[in-house]
C-alpha cells in the first residue's frame, strides 16, 4: 500500500501551517542548497516527484523552463498546487511516485523534494527517473539524512532541562521501515544508509555529480537559536547526478 498521508485532514492542515508551507522555498531549509545543484533550467522541460505545493514546478517556471510537470499522490497537495498556479506551461498529475513511466517522453531534469525516504525501494525509483530522462539529463533530489532516520525515535538526546545533548545514531546499517511520529502523526519512513542511495544511482547507470549535506544559512542560525543546531548534524542529503 503506497503512503498518503498528506490526505488525512489533521496530518494536511499541520502541513500547510510549516514554514515551507507558508513562506515557500524561502521557508525550507535546505532549498539554499539544493537551489544551487540544480543545471541551467532555461528551455528544459522538469519533472518534479512528489511536488506538494507546487513551489518547485512554478520556481523552475521562473527560470524559464520549457514546460513543468509535478506529480504527488495526493489529492490535496495536487488541489492546492493548481490552485497557486496560474501558468498553462505546469501540468499536475496525481499519481504515485512508483507509478510514474514517462520514458516515452523524456524529461531534461527530474527533481525531487523529500520525498524518496517515504518509498521502499529508491533502486526502483532510480531506474525509473532514469527511463525518464533524456541522455545527459539531471537528476536533482534531497532526502532525510541518513543519520537523521536511523532511529525511529528521530529527536535529540535532551537533559532534565530539556537541552539538547547530542544526537544519536543506532542501527545505520540495518535498512528498512521506520514506524516514526511526523507532525504528531505516525508516519512510515524507509532509511537507507549514504552508500545505498549513491550506489543505487550508479547500478541504474547516473553519473553521480555532486552531494551535500544540510547546514543552515548565518541568516537562519541567526533568526532562530534552534537552527544552529543544525550545524551539530545533518539533516538533509542533497544529491545531483546526471543519466550518462
Amino acid at each position: 500500500m503506497k503512503q498518503n498521508k498528506y490526505d488525512e485532514p489533521n496530518f494536511f492542515s499541520a502541513y500547510e501551517q510549516m514554514p515551507r508551507s507558508v513562506h515557500g522555498l524561502e521557508g525550507a531549509g535546505e532549498w539554499h542548497i539544493l537551489k544551487e545543484l540544480l543545471p541551467d533550467l532555461k528551455d528544459k522541460t522538469v519533472l518534479d516527484l512528489g511536488c506538494g505545493f507546487g513551489w518547485h514546478c512554478r520556481y523552475a517556471r521562473e527560470q524559464q523552463a520549457r514546460s513543468v510537470t509535478g506529480v504527488d499522490i495526493s489529492e490535496k497537495m495536487i488541489q492546492r498546487a493548481r490552485e497557486m498556479t496560474k501558468d498553462p506551461s505546469i501540468s499536475y498529475i496525481k499519481k504515485p511516485i512508483e507509478d510514474i513511466d514517462f520514458s516515452h517522453s523524456p524529461f531534461d531534469v527530474v527533481i525531487s523534494s523529500l520525498a524518496f525516504h517515504y518509498i521502499k525501494s529508491f533502486k526502483t525509483i532510480c531506474e525509473k527517473v532514469y527511463d525518464s530522462l533524456k541522455p545527459g539529463g539531471s537528476f536533482v533530489f534531497s532526502v532525510e539524512h541518513p543519520i537523521f532516520t536511523s532511529r525511529k525515535e528521530q529527536d535529540w538526546y535532551y537533559d532534565d532541562q530539556g537541552n539538547r545533548l547530542h544526537w544519536p545514531v543506532d542501527s545505520y546499517q540495518m535498512e528498512g521501515v521506520r514506524d516514526t511520529s511526523f507532525l504528531n502523526e505516525h508516519v512510515t519512513k524507509y532509511h537507507r544508509t549514504i552508500s545505498t542511495y549513491i550506489n543505487d544511482l550508479i547500478d541504474s547507470g547516473f553519473l553521480v555529480k555532486e552531494v551535500k549535506e544540510s547546514y543552515p544559512t548565518e541568516e537562519m542560525a541567526k533568526k532562530d537559536p534552534l537552527m544552529a543546531d543544525e550545524n551539530r548534524r545533518p539533516m538533509f542529503l542533497i544529491i545531483s547526478a546526471n543519466k550518462k
